[in-house]
């Protein structure tokens, strides 16, 4: 039974990383998780100063994964960890993941889930037999109104969906990456990152995106891939025409050379009776547009919105919530869910909603088949998983 806070482990995010410090603020936003571990570095020097810097206690910092998944196993359940976030390069997701699970611990991990397809689906084969959780950061999902745009889509209310228009444009690759940029340096080496860049990082996050509030499942693909930059080896650009199983036809762009833009993630969605529109930039705005009615303008935080809306909103109207509240509530939903495990409990659908391996799993199929199909001549590419 639960009776205290889930404790959290973390396997990279120290010193001069990105994105650990953001998993850190998001899962301790709610006050549900504490960080009670770290082998936050493949330098065992940056690991320990790293752990030393966020009042870790001395005997739960480790120098690597290995030997904090071991550790942490042979402690008693009421101190050891519950889960371990996993913030490293793609090359080390696969890995730790499986040695969490094979240990009894739940998985949050950073997308895309692994390395390949094949590593993909076999984390989410031995989720399966574990029983235990594995939780995927897309966290553009966690945003209030986007699970309002699903909950409208899932309802009917625009009718058969026709019609799917997806875009992340980024411009911080428009120019050759200077030596000691590390996050540019990892993405655009293929031993890290894999067959992708662009499409890897930022592609996936859409076509998730995409799929989410939709409801549907991308079934053929047609893509094109680019690698703009002179001598980068992996793209930063592409697009994708999209067919989706229920008929639907769409599009995707997903770029890292479009100067000028910061990180433009949009969608819009399209049905027999409307549409609807949601700009990252913009996330407590959602635009409604209808056939025969004027475009309809909604906020977070009204009455208004869906219960799911609502479960995932902190503040009332007029007060902005963004990407740390987002990304805090993957964390919330996947901790709620955990804890009523623990106690022997349901989970209620608000709770579940959060990225899974399944969505891993699609997620890696969508890079492996848009690398294909951007390399076939052949016209319609089935989506194959």
């Amino acid at each position: 039974m639960t009776t205290g806070k889930i404790r959290m482990g973390m396997i990279g995010g120290g010193k001069g990383a990105f994105i650990g410090a953001v998993h850190r603020m998001a899962a301790g936003l709610d006050g549900l998780i504490e960080l009670s571990c770290g082998a936050l570095s493949a330098n065992p020097e940056n690991a320990i100063s790293s752990g030393k810097e966020l009042f870790l206690p001395e005997d739960r910092i480790y120098i690597n994964y290995q030997e904090m998944i071991k550790a942490e196993s042979k402690l008693p359940q009421s101190e050891r960890m519950h889960f371990v976030s996993i913030v490293t390069p793609n090359n080390v997701h696969f890995e730790p993941a499986m040695l969490a699970l094979e240990n009894g611990f739940h998985v949050v991990i950073d997308k895309p889930i692994t390395l390949t397809l094949a590593e993909a689906k076999a984390l989410q084969q031995k989720a399966t037999e574990t029983g235990l959780l594995v939780c995927l950061t897309h966290t553009y999902s966690g945003y209030p109104l986007v699970k309002h745009a699903k909950q409208m889509v899932k309802d009917g209310a625009f009718g058969k969906i026709r019609k799917v228009c997806v875009e992340y444009p980024q411009g911080w690759l428009s120019m050759p990456a200077s030596a000691d940029n590390k996050q540019a340096a990892w993405r655009a080496d293929p031993k890290k990152s894999g067959i992708s860049g662009c499409m890897a990082d930022v592609g996936t996050h859409a076509a998730h995106l995409a799929e989410y509030i939709s409801g549907l499942q991308i079934e053929k693909i047609c893509a094109d891939l680019n690698c703009v930059v002179e001598g980068r080896a992996l793209d930063d650009d592409g697009n994708v025409l999209l067919r989706f199983n229920n008929g639907a036809n769409g599009t995707l762009m997903a770029s890292q050379i479009a100067a000028g833009e910061e990180n433009a993630l949009k969608i819009k969605i399209y049905g027999e009776k409307g549409g609807l529109e949601w700009h990252q930039a913009e996330p407590n705005t959602l635009l409604i547009k209808w056939l025969d009615q004027p475009t309809q303008v909604y906020k977070t935080g009204n009455n208004y919105l869906s219960a799911v809306a609502k479960f995932n909103t902190r503040t009332p109207s007029g007060h902005p919530e963004g990407y740390l509240e987002a990304f805090a509530n993957i964390y919330k939903n996947f901790a709620l869910t955990l804890m009523a495990k623990q106690n022997g409990e349901k989970p209620s659908a608000e709770m579940l909603d959060f990225p899974n391996a399944e969505d891993g799993v699609r997620g890696m199929a969508f890079i492996e088949n848009v690398v294909a199909s951007s390399k076939s001549d052949q016209k319609w590419y089935d989506f194959k998983i």
